[in-house]
């Protein structure tokens, strides 16, 4: 019988972690692009942007979390980025704003830079 080691299973959760964090910035891009084709009072703009806030509260979070393993520089400027992008869906649903661009493509950088 296999055991694991703690050293295993912790890069795995880790690993497993990032590929979700990864996973779900992907479907807050794809709602993100849509949205942008269908304009920003529509239904899927709606949609995208409470998906997009969801996704970096929770990631906004867990940077906050004194345990989070992360440097602290690089916490600090994800943190700085993901109230940015709050603020950026914010001025959308305001219509202080029409362009989805900013979003798709901050978005797609951290979803890269995730390793």
């Amino acid at each position: 019988m296999y055991q694991f080691s703690y050293a295993d299973i912790q890069t795995d959760s880790v690993a497993d972690a990032r590929d979700r964090e990864r996973q779900l910035l992907s479907r807050s891009i794809d709602m993100l692009i849509k949205a942008g084709e269908a304009g920003a009072n529509t239904s899927e703009a709606i949609a995208a942007l409470n998906f997009t806030n969801r996704v970096w509260t929770s990631l906004l979070d867990d940077l906050g979390n004194p345990e989070n393993a992360l440097p602290k520089e690089l916490r600090a400027n994800l943190i700085s980025i993901g109230l940015w992008i709050l603020r950026e869906g914010e001025d959308l649903r305001q219509g202080r704003t029409d362009s989805f661009e900013g979003l798709i493509e901050v978005s797609q950088i951290i979803r890269d830079g995730i390793q």
